[in-house]
């Protein structure tokens, strides 16, 4: 498991929600804005002080918001405590108001050096060691581009060689999204309250956020269930999530119980794929695996996979309706291809999901495919089908571009399954997966090593393995994503992220799906 994610909630919010979170702790509660915001700066202050004990300046960056004040209040604790500390303004102090104005009054009367940031650009540069900057400027309300003094702040503290802690969230970080509104702050360290932010989970909110450290303030737990609480936008999952779901066998069970996974692609010169996707079927537990491609890998696939039943469909087309209608689960995808050969696949597997019922797991090519008779008519929707899009495919299906999926990506996998339908999967850095009931998921498994050839293939033989063993499709898509993630992130440990090949994962794969009892 990623160790940024170690303590963090599974409720996920947007900025909005957090709001009214605030608003019942201020009217149900009993507690004021102004001691949640000093509850906040103590906070704040806590967690510099862990990340950084040698620490003895502190620049703290302020706007002119309640991110500021959450970062007056730091600077006043951090005077007391005997640090140096230089709070730089990025805004006319006097558009303060309400609490953060308190804040200042408060910082004013420990008499902590107050400057300008305007002032500060033309002070001479003196390097301190052990010096930390904490970032006040701008809170989760962001919905627009940073300009102004504040983009040449965030620039200035992106370029500075000091570590940055960020206060809720980096500065210029679009808290639903996790998209930077064209410039963000480069923390090392965000300290979040109350609600965790989904935006800090996914997309570019990975790169900026750092180390990510929950607090909630020491407020009751009941308060995410009041009846005027908002629910969550989003829930995190991750390899735990997985445990209640992967149950012993019955000792007298045989292949027969554990379903029968058929996987079809590999066009010329892409029979890998469809090898990756078979064995991690296979390792996940699935008792059969067939594999329909081109002939001529046949050779080659069974001296890899002995275990795996492969039909060629120029020599064995008579056999592959047969094995077609046994499948308990068809993956359409790997390795499979634009050409005629891959159309007539992907229209025999369509066919068959509607005549038998069998559901399909879509990735890659497949999902090419599809965008293509979305073009020339009406989409196709089906209940009975996962589909697994990284951005480019997503765009693609969504007649969309990539920037416009990554830029809100919890919007783009939405829209995926109100057009599609099925469980959709909008992977990438925080994996996104809407189901048929329009609850979404964030998988805060994996990483950057995962950035390679066939990790996709290996994901879609998971996820069929899955549903092949009796899973739900929305349990064996959480689960997948969880378990693939996780088994890239002990690859890491084990190696590193640079040079992890897809098939490095089937060990970890086959440790995961056994969890200990």
């Amino acid at each position: 498991m990623n160790n940024f994610t170690n303590g963090l909630p599974k409720r996920l919010y947007r900025a909005a929600q957090v709001q009214l979170l605030d608003q019942v702790v201020i009217d149900e509660l009993g507690i004021s804005g102004f001691d949640l915001m000093q509850k906040a700066g103590a906070a704040a202050f806590s967690t510099l002080l862990e990340q950084w004990p040698q620490t003895k300046r502190l620049l703290v960056f302020t706007g002119t918001g309640n991110n500021g004040g959450d970062g007056y209040i730091l600077a006043g604790l951090a005077k007391e405590f005997g640090m140096m500390v230089d709070i730089i303004q990025v805004a006319d102090r006097a558009k303060l108001v309400g609490d953060a104005k308190l804040a200042q009054e408060w910082v004013d009367q420990k008499q902590v050096s107050i400057t300008s940031f305007p002032d500060f650009r033309q002070q001479s540069s003196i390097d301190h060691s052990n010096t930390v900057i904490v970032d006040g400027l701008l809170g989760t309300g962001l919905d627009r581009e940073v300009t102004g003094d504040y983009q040449l702040a965030i620039a200035w503290m992106n370029d500075a060689d000091y570590p940055v802690l960020a206060i809720d969230i980096p500065s210029g970080l679009n808290a639903d999204t996790g998209k930077a509104m064209g410039i963000a702050v480069e923390a090392d360290t965000s300290v979040t309250f109350i609600g965790m932010k989904q935006g800090l989970l996914t997309g570019q909110g990975r790169d900026f956020a750092g180390t990510i450290i929950f607090n909630n303030l020491d407020l009751p737990n009941e308060l995410y269930s009041r009846n005027s609480s908002p629910a969550p936008s989003a829930r995190r999952i991750d390899i735990n999530d997985t445990s209640e779901f992967l149950t012993p066998r019955i000792p007298s069970s045989h292949k027969g119980n554990h379903g029968h996974v058929v996987i079809m692609g590999g066009d010329y010169g892409y029979g890998g794929a469809v090898l990756m996707a078979a064995e991690a079927a296979h390792r996940c537990g699935a008792g059969l695996v067939s594999v329909i491609t081109r002939s001529v890998h046949r050779t080659a696939l069974l001296g890899r996979r002995p275990e795996v039943m492969a039909f060629g469909t120029e020599d064995d087309s008579e056999a592959i309706d047969q094995i077609l209608t046994r499948a308990n689960v068809i993956v359409i995808g790997p390795g499979l291809g634009q050409s005629e050969w891959s159309r007539t696949l992907m229209q025999i597997a369509l066919s068959k999901q509607v005549s038998a019922g069998i559901p399909l797991v879509v990735d890659a090519d497949g999902l090419n495919l599809l965008s293509e008779r979305s073009e020339s008519g009406a989409p196709i929707k089906r209940g009975n089908w996962i589909l697994t899009p990284h951005p480019g495919e997503a765009a693609r299906l969504l007649d969309s571009s990539i920037e416009e999926v990554q830029a809100d990506r919890f919007a783009a996998v939405t829209e995926l399954n109100n057009k599609w339908g099925g469980c959709c999967l909008l992977k990438g850095c925080g994996s996104l997966i809407c189901v048929s009931d329009k609850e979404l998921f964030l998988c805060t498994e994996g990483n950057a090593g995962m950035a390679t050839g066939g990790m996709g293939d290996v994901l879609s033989g998971v996820i069929a393995g899955l549903v092949a063993q009796g899973m739900t499709l929305e349990q064996s898509l959480c689960c997948g994503v969880c378990i693939h993630g996780e088994a890239a992130d002990l690859a890491m440990e084990a190696d590193g992220q640079r040079g992890m090949l897809a098939t490095d994962l089937f060990l970890h794969i086959r440790q995961l799906i056994n969890p200990a009892v």
